[in-house]
């Protein structure tokens, strides 16, 4: 376990994504759903991660019912804020544009207000059926930089001092930005999505030094970049689109080069986003129980020191990003 900043709030080094169990791409039945849940529960996952984006709070339903059976003090969950949900008048179609298989009951307003936060975490603990999340992130504030630093974020400074949250930050599938909330803010924790994975390192460049140096945390997503580094092939996605052939290339010699070492490019992957000191919790997502366990498998598993000597001899790992041990990252508790 890993505490966020100064928070209090504990992780553990392995994290469950919800966006997959509300039905990302294609549908996931809730009795599907509750299992990948409680199968990530008896690895000792005890860490997990939602948004109202997420099936059009789908995700947040499913994650809270199933936590649900738990006592609430023995996890950490995390939401976002930054989309509301608004009820559309009739639904005529589905929310496949944003890439989840479920009715459009709702249209997402990006809001990131101060009234709009208070009103979305509200909206997300209502279905989450908790009175209390641990912590909350400003959600891909991308393209509303100046409401998210001015309001949004002053907020969330808000309820964490009134003690509604125990950790605040922002999630992004960049490092710029979450480098500023970093230097310029009192976040506890940022959770960067592929930007610190064996194909795209650039959050080594500042966010992960500028954590280090002033004691946050980082929760790293995204590590098998949607795909390419979970199973290189033709037709694998890269960051959510059709792998170029350049970086595919890359991906299967470093699959090969794992494998001569006997280990998986899955472990490997994961391991090197475990290794950087400012990363707490690793987060993936899994739709399944078989998912999630070659998941845990996978993180547990040591990755030989001689792996990584030939990745950066090789040139595909640049020599200054940090490497596990060789022995395993710890189990998640």
């Amino acid at each position: 376990m890993s505490t966020l900043g100064g928070s209090g709030v504990e992780v553990s080094a392995l994290a469950f994504g919800g966006a997959a169990i509300a039905n990302l791409y294609t549908e996931v039945s809730e009795d599907q759903a509750h299992r990948a849940v409680n199968t990530a529960w008896q690895q000792g996952i005890r860490y997990f991660d939602t948004a109202p984006h997420y099936g059009l709070g789908l995700s947040e339903r499913r994650l809270g019912a199933a936590l649900r059976e738990h006592p609430r003090s023995s996890y950490a969950i995390s939401t976002k804020v930054g989309r509301r949900l608004e009820p559309v008048a009739a639904v005529t179609g589905d929310d496949l544009d944003n890439g989840f298989a479920v009715p459009a009951a709702h249209h997402r307003v990006w809001d990131f207000s101060a009234d709009g936060i208070r009103r979305t975490l509200d909206a997300g603990l209502e279905r989450l059926g908790l009175d209390r999340v641990d912590i909350v992130y400003l959600h891909d504030p991308d393209d509303h930089a100046e409401q998210a630093f001015r309001e949004g974020y002053p907020a969330l400074e808000k309820l964490r001092a009134e003690g509604v949250v125990g950790a605040i930050g922002a999630g992004m599938n960049q490092a710029g930005m979450l480098t500023r909330f970093v230097q310029d803010t009192d976040v506890d924790v940022v959770l960067c999505a592929g930007r610190y994975t064996l194909l795209d390192q650039s959050a080594l460049t500042e966010l992960l030094p500028s954590a280090v140096a002033r004691g946050r945390s980082v929760v790293v997503g995204g590590a098998f970049n949607s795909g390419l580094l979970a199973d290189p092939k033709p037709d694998a996605t890269y960051n959510y689109a059709q792998a170029p052939a350049e970086l595919l290339d890359r991906a299967l010699r470093m699959k090969a080069l794992a494998e001569r070492h006997g280990t998986t490019l899955r472990a490997a992957a994961l391991a090197f986003c475990a290794a950087h000191p400012a990363v707490a919790s690793v987060l993936v997502g899994a739709r399944s129980e078989a998912e999630v366990r070659d998941c845990a498998e996978q993180f547990a598993a040591p990755v030989p020191g001689a792996f990584w000597q030939e990745l950066r001899d090789t040139g595909l790992l640049p020599a200054d990003a940090p490497v596990p041990t060789e022995k395993p990252p710890e189990e998640p508790s």
